[in-house]
């Protein structure tokens, strides 16, 4: 069981103050919820919005947070219960929620069920418009990135219309090609553009990797590195000006109002998810959707990214994110500057550390 149900101490108030509460959806937490307008504008919104991108975009979360106090009460009445795969990752989904809300568990503590159903109302709320702005916003400016600058989009492509993207455009299509398929082959063109070539949400396309360029031998090797992901992900969490060299935005990005210094796994998913519909020539974005699969889509790029035998991949792929996006976070990780001043505080600091462990062993 993961260390995430196991340390659970810190949640035995909600537990007793909530314990005769009994759970009573069923549906998968982890799958996109209805969509119910809240009656009041509360800052959960606010949170719902950041929640969306960095945690779990596709989620239900009255069903997420109705199951998660659910197997809290069930854990306190036995510790040992063992919960599925499933149920685990809905529960470190949750505690994450409740770490990413001030406050948000003295709430659930002393609510009625009918303000929990309104706070999941508003965080639902935030989750889904924030997706619907990225996605509004990023249609149009995705096209400035399809070609290097100073270079015409032959033929171009109309940015507030989506008809003509796809495979239905060779910029596009050829970016939307499944990896280790030959885009230039007339034939699978042609089924792609038909649909007779069903691609599924799994089959990533060829724009996810460092140079559009897949290596069917180490599939690693510049995974999620595009270009195109890196200005997405700017315009999304940075600013639309951020993706130039020189940033002109005149107010905080989403990233530093909400207080990110970090990548998450689930906010490079979703950059992908955006990104991968922006190109698509699908005009609403729905996750049943046949055609673009979002929603498998997203899943299979989070389940990788948060598999634990994929973990040092992982650690080295939110770290290079990190340099790309948070210039603070690629400063703190520069090496100390040899025979420096301060390697040399640094190495005389480490000299008395050890002093001072031998000493303690020695006693």
């Amino acid at each position: 069981m993961s260390s995430a149900i196991n340390n659970n101490h810190t949640q035995r108030h909600l537990i007793m103050n909530r314990s005769n509460r009994t759970p009573k959806s069923t549906v998968d937490a982890l799958q996109q919820g209805p969509r119910k307008k809240p009656r009041t504008t509360d800052p959960l919104v606010h949170h719902g919005r950041h929640f969306g991108r960095t945690i779990h975009a596709l989620c239900n979360v009255h069903a997420l947070i109705e199951q998660g106090i659910g197997r809290m009460l069930r854990l306190s009445e036995n510790p040992d219960e063992i919960f599925t795969l499933q149920e685990r990752r809905e529960h470190e989904v949750f505690l994450a929620l409740l770490r990413a809300v001030p406050g948000f568990e003295d709430r659930l503590m002393s609510c009625s069920d009918e303000e929990v159903n309104s706070m999941a109302g508003m965080l639902q709320k935030g989750a889904s418009s924030a997706r619907s702005d990225n996605t509004k916003t990023l249609k149009s400016a995705i096209i400035d990135w399809l070609t290097p600058p100073g270079e015409a989009l032959i033929p171009p492509i109309a940015r507030n219309m989506k008809v003509d993207r796809g495979y239905h455009h060779e910029k596009t299509g050829s970016l939307l090609c499944p990896a280790g398929v030959d885009w230039s082959d007339p034939e699978i063109k042609q089924k792609l553009r038909t649909g007779e070539f069903t691609v599924r949400g799994d089959q990533w396309p060829i724009f996810l990797w460092s140079g559009y360029k897949y290596d069917e031998d180490q599939p690693w090797r510049g995974l999620l590195q595009s270009d195109i992901l890196v200005k997405s992900f700017k315009h999304i969490f940075t600013s639309p000006s951020s993706v130039e060299k020189e940033a002109k935005a005149t107010r905080s990005g989403n990233a530093r109002l909400h207080g990110m210094t970090s990548v998450t796994p689930a906010s490079v998913a979703y950059i992908a998810t955006q990104a991968r519909f922006a190109l698509s020539s699908s005009p609403v974005f729905t996750r049943s959707d046949k055609v673009t699969d979002s929603k498998l889509f997203y899943n299979s790029i989070l389940d990788l990214l948060e598999d634990p035998d994929e973990c040092t991949e992982v650690d080295d792929l939110i770290s290079w994110w990190n340099r790309q996006i948070f210039p603070n976070y690629a400063a703190s990780s520069r090496p100390v500057s040899k025979n420096s001043a301060l390697a040399k505080i640094k190495a005389k600091r480490a000299v008395e550390k050890r002093a001072l462990g031998d000493q303690n062993l020695n006693t």
